[in-house]
């Protein structure tokens, strides 16, 4: 067959894509009918069958075919976080008007590591860097950042500007340009409490400061970080020689949606002189929300913060936004080199974005972004927090209100920690298995976590057009699946 060379870009771009989208999204459709629910019934088996042909034949099928039967099997196989019923991680159904940007940003396949490559894609991410250190409440004129692919690049290269920071203070150096320098005694450490995402003991690692330097700090009845225990530690620390690195504090925990005491936790860091990380990935799109946006207070405080927009933003993946308080933070990690961005062209104007990630690479993320902060602005996100927030009220009550199951706690955010309870015997291995069930008959896609040393179930409700009638119908089908298990 003739092998086609149609390209995205250019002045026939949109003609050649008009086509090809429209096949795309008869596909998309047409998966969604066969798959009939959050995801496919008969677990990993029928996935695989779904995608069983030849990925790379020695001669191709055509874009159209190809379009058609790839995308519809994808669709048919995969979760829907769009469905009601598919609730189980942080994992949001994407907003059209994002996705439509997307496919434009796509087309044009900019790559943020130099001007020349990205002239608008570099506007967009600044544009959108001031708006979040706004909505922080840094000086958007003094703050810093990028678009990452979430809190764990974000993380990581908070906890890299941390360590550049103690140890310049401590030594004078950064180890990033010369090595880690000679120490006398004592280790970097990095302080955070026993709920903080796994990330960040995984930075630690890359690092190089192992994943044991991180010391965990207790937490309150309320599973908040004790500001009198971190207190301690820190002094504890320095007193044997020990070099704290950085504070990370949680603003929305993965299961409970607990968000730290911030602005206690900025003062202690404050006094002992040690950088303040807040990894609010989870929590940070509260801030759209005028009934939520209090729970942060004290996170302008803090030296480096991370927000996920694919998660309270309502964005494709990738979307993470890393921001600094002061812009010049980055200044261990700045490149120059001369086929990306020479210091002529940047005093002229030419300016790149290469020196505010670890990536050279970069895709245009901004674009959706910036997009969807002009369709919907800061209001219109707002009430779809408030939204979600109202479901997880509303299911906590529906469970708190039936016999047969139990709640965890109250939701913070718009977390549902809850579990089946059988009328007799280990509820555990029910709740592990009556899970399974959902997923394997393809009802409803429901999390799994442990605490206290048992097992309970998750609801992570981020659908805004989630009503109470398909909370109930969800509730219902996990009672359902646990009295199958119990009989």
């Amino acid at each position: 067959m003739t092998i086609r060379t149609e390209l995205a870009g250019g002045g026939s771009g949109p003609a050649n894509l008009r086509p090809l989208l429209a096949t795309a999204l008869d596909a998309l459709a047409k998966g969604v009918v066969e798959r009939a629910g959050p995801l496919p019934a008969g677990g990993p088996g029928a996935v695989d069958a779904l995608l069983a042909a030849d990925p790379l034949p020695e001669d191709g099928i055509g874009a159209e075919p190809a379009l058609a039967g790839v995308l519809q099997d994808f669709a048919a196989g995969a979760a829907d976080p769009a469905d009601p019923a598919c609730a189980a991680h942080l994992h949001t159904p994407p907003l059209a008007v994002a996705v439509a940007a997307e496919v434009v940003a796509a087309a044009l396949n900019s790559s943020l590591d130099s001007w020349d490559q990205a002239p608008s894609g570099n506007r967009a991410e600044s544009a959108v860097v001031r708006a979040m250190a706004a909505c922080t409440g840094y000086d958007p004129d003094t703050a810093g950042g990028a678009v990452t692919t979430g809190g764990t690049e974000s993380n990581l290269t908070g906890l890299l500007l941390a360590r550049e920071h103690a140890l310049a203070a401590e030594f004078g150096a950064h180890p990033v340009a010369s090595g880690f320098p000679p120490q006398a005694h004592g280790r970097l450490r990095l302080l955070c409490s026993e709920t903080t995402h796994f990330s960040v003991a995984r930075s630690a690692g890359v690092l190089g400061l192992g994943e044991d330097s991180v010391v965990g700090v207790p937490v309150d009845d309320e599973y908040r970080m004790d500001p009198r225990a971190l207190h301690s530690t820190l002094t504890d620390l320095r007193e044997r020689g020990d070099v704290p690195v950085a504070v990370i504090a949680t603003a929305g925990t993965t299961d409970l949606g607990v968000l730290d005491p911030l602005a206690e936790i900025a003062r202690i860091a404050g006094e002992h002189g040690t950088w303040l990380h807040v990894d609010a990935a989870y929590g940070g799109g509260a801030l759209f929300s005028q009934r939520l946006a209090p729970l942060l207070e004290g996170v302008e405080l803090a030296d480096s913060v991370s927000i996920d927009l694919h998660k309270l933003g309502w964005q494709p993946v990738a979307a993470g936004v890393f921001l600094t308080r002061r812009a010049a933070s980055f200044e261990p990690v700045e490149r120059r080199v001369a086929y990306l961005n020479t210091a002529d062209d940047e005093d002229a104007g030419f300016r790149s974005l290469l020196g505010r990630s670890l990536r050279t690479t970069r895709r245009p993320d901004a674009v959706k972004i910036l997009t969807t902060f002009r369709a919907l602005g800061r209001r219109g996100l707002g009430e779809l927090v408030d939204s979600c927030h109202d479901q997880a009220r509303h299911a906590a009550a529906a469970v708190r209100a039936h016999p047969r199951m139990q709640l965890y706690r109250d939701p913070v955010l718009t977390t549902v920690v809850f579990r089946y309870l059988p009328e007799s015997g280990d509820p555990d291995p029910v709740n592990a298995r009556l899970r399974r069930r959902l997923l394997d008959e393809g009802t409803a896609v429901v999390g799994r976590t442990e605490l206290d040393g048992s097992v309970w179930l998750k609801l992570t409700l981020l659908n805004p057009n989630t009503t109470g009638g398909d909370i109930d119908a969800l509730l219902a089908d996990v009672l359902a699946a646990g009295n199958k298990e119990v009989r």
